[in-house]
């Protein structure tokens, strides 16, 4: 496969920047062609911040999977599309072409057909990392449903408000998952959510653990008894649904910085081309390469480049079940040789934690095969991006920094590996179609260098979201009505002498833990739950692996014996019941009561300042209800 649009010197990054500003219709139009198309788009763009409304290539008629699976057939039919790598390493690996691909998504489209699912249905799909996922996800654009993918560590409670959300009747799950060294009952967690959703019709449920579960007679199902009935059937080929580039690919929840998470909207034409054009462009992908992407699909980082953008260009995708550190902190590294991977893309969290390792792991580790390093979720300490550099890219690998969010659908600002230069800690430069502006508290543009404010994008790219499911008001007022005419990313930026954006965190109230957004809102309804508390107030602070961790002000009417490191341990468990265990606060600390201003709000950043141990920077705490608190609560901090 060829890549007419790939990126190949730092001129072309110029000539295509420029085109992409200067006549955006033009430049996503000629990229556009290059893919499978029923039917031509009318118009390329339509857009209005203020409503907000965006359409891409609206009334063009194509379908998903037809771009990521049939049209690589005849060419590349036999090449590896997915390469799975189980969680035990004595475990055969499994490696489907695109050919077998096909077959699967077939049958497992004919099996949510014989289910009952129908275009516009939602799927919900809380799997481990198995490419029985990427199948179940496939066969939900094939035949028009909206999947929404839940990651395997999220709550029962969790669930429960995702379907609510979505009214999503159908749920695709697994007995069970392998994490490590831990075996996750998913289809015990399900039938926990479910209580709370009586209008789910049907559970289709794939052998991996083979724990022991409860089938529900007339809604739950096997997956294996489903695809035997297919194959009775003569196993019939299953013809792609004709969707409009503006219908709906995907819901994704989120974190917001209110309590309840937010489904973030995709539609299949503009997130088909962006996220092809960015992975084409940011990986610098070449035909045969081996692309790992070591992140979960049930985050957008899979969605977009483990599924879809590798997909969509012919690409090998590497699925890895495990994690970094089991059996031992070498497995990365295993799998990095043991199928020559070109091309690997991680979180800085992964990084640092391995970092503590030491070099041990890396012993008889040859990496040779290693073109392009990656990080995502997080900006990448200078530290860890050296210590990337040097002993796993051997400084012969660009490492790409990628910043981009849920709601962008694909990475808006990266260096092109080997093509734009890198910078430690620096995203660098947009892509093209990406138009990013620093703005101050009112709004006000922010130009030239050596200056930091609020980033914002100005212009529409072809992967921005389109709405937040079933609530269009939410997704104006969280992105589209802070600034005017302008879309908010709620990140903090600074561009440097030259140009190069740093991304320097939240200015919300989320926080950015492993690279996982969470909303400190969500925390503090979870702590709120446990029946010996009374308020709560958590802040993010500076933590050496994770990059920030969850620190919790806790006021408590110590019930339960008094015990301070029992009661933490029951909020502690409170959290991974509502929210999930990736919520847990690393911190908690007790107190009389919160700084709060006479209109009763908690200045948190009074309180982000204890928990960053800068209690000599407090500002004027004169003006709060209750400035005493404020000494209490610095001299107890953890």
């Amino acid at each position: 496969m060829s890549y007419p649009y790939q990126i190949k010197t730092a001129d072309q990054y110029k000539t295509a920047y420029e085109k992409s500003v200067n006549d955006p219709e033009g430049f996503w139009g000629e990229i556009a062609s290059t893919f499978y198309w029923r039917k031509k788009w009318d118009k390329v763009l339509e857009w209005d911040f203020k409503k907000p409304t965006i359409k891409w290539f609206a009334g063009g008629k194509l379908n998903i999977t037809e771009n990521c699976i049939d049209r690589h057939l005849d060419t590349i039919g036999n090449k590896p599309a997915i390469i799975w790598e189980s969680n035990d390493p004595d475990e055969h690996h499994r490696v489907l072409t695109y050919r077998d691909l096909y077959a699967k998504v077939c049958q497992f489209a004919n099996v949510l057909k014989n289910n009952g699912v129908k275009k516009g249905d939602r799927v919900c799909i809380y799997m481990g990392m198995v490419p029985e996922l990427a199948i179940a996800v496939l066969a939900c654009a094939r035949i028009g449903a909206i999947h929404s993918v839940v990651f395997g560590g999220f709550s029962a409670q969790s669930i429960a408000d995702r379907l609510q959300d979505a009214k999503a009747e159908f749920v695709v799950t697994c007995d069970g998952a392998f994490r490590g060294n831990k075996e996750i009952p998913l289809k015990g967690v399900i039938d926990d959510a479910l209580v709370q959703c009586p209008f789910v019709k049907r559970v289709i449920v794939l052998t991996r653990t083979r724990t022991a579960v409860s089938m529900i007679k007339g809604r739950d199902v096997w997956w294996e008894d489903e695809i035997k009935r297919v194959e009775t059937q003569g196993n019939p080929e299953c013809v792609a649904e004709e969707m409009d580039a503006e219908d709906m690919l995907f819901i994704l929840y989120t974190s917001g910085s209110t309590g309840k998470p937010k489904g973030v909207v995709h539609t299949v034409g503009g997130y088909m081309v962006y996220t092809n054009y960015s992975f084409v462009n940011v990986f610098q992908y070449q035909p045969g390469d081996v692309h790992f992407c070591t992140a979960d699909v049930g985050w957008i980082t899979g969605h977009s480049y483990i599924v879809y953008g590798p997909l969509s260009a012919g690409a090998t995708s590497l699925m890895f079940e495990g994690v970094p550190t089991w059996p031992d902190a070498g497995r990365f590294w295993e799998i990095v040789d043991k199928y020559k991977v070109n091309v690997l893309y991680t979180a800085p969290t992964a990084i640092r934690s391995l970092m503590g390792f030491g070099l041990d792991p890396l012993k008889g580790r040859s990496l040779d095969s290693l073109k392009v390093l990656g990080t995502v979720g997080e900006p990448i300490n200078e530290e860890a991006w050296h210590w990337y550099d040097e002993h796993i890219g051997k400084k012969k690998c660009p490492i790409v920094d990628t910043w981009w969010q849920t709601e962008t659908g694909g990475i808006l600002i990266s260096n092109l590996a080997g093509v734009t230069p890198a910078k430690p800690a620096h995203a660098t430069l947009p892509l093209p179609g990406v138009q990013p502006v620093l703005v101050d508290e009112n709004g006000k543009e922010i130009t030239g260098n050596s200056v930091s404010g609020n980033l914002c994008i100005k212009f529409p790219w072809p992967g921005i979201l389109r709405t937040t499911y079933g609530d269009h008001e939410r997704c104006r007022l969280n992105y589209f009505a802070t600034y005017e005419n302008l879309y908010f990313t709620g990140d903090g930026c600074l561009r440097d002498e030259v140009g190069n954006y740093r991304i320097t965190g939240r200015v919300d109230d989320v926080l950015n833990v492993s690279g996982h957004r969470i909303g400190t809102a969500e925390v503090e309804n979870a702590i709120n739950m446990h029946a010996g508390v009374v308020e709560s107030a958590v802040v993010g602070y500076p933590h050496d692996i994770k990059g920030q961790g969850i620190y919790a002000f806790v006021i408590y009417q110590g019930a339960h014996g008094n015990d301070d490191a029992l009661a933490r341990k029951d909020i502690t468990q409170t959290v991974a019941r509502i929210i999930g265990a990736i919520a847990k606060p690393d911190k908690i600390q007790f107190v009389s009561g919160l700084p709060k201003t006479r209109s009763g709000k908690i200045m948190r950043r009074i309180l982000r300042k204890i928990a960053e141990g800068e209690v000599d920077k407090l500002g004027d705490t004169s003006t709060l209800l209750d400035p005493a608190v404020v000494d209490e609560i610095a001299k107890g901090r953890l």
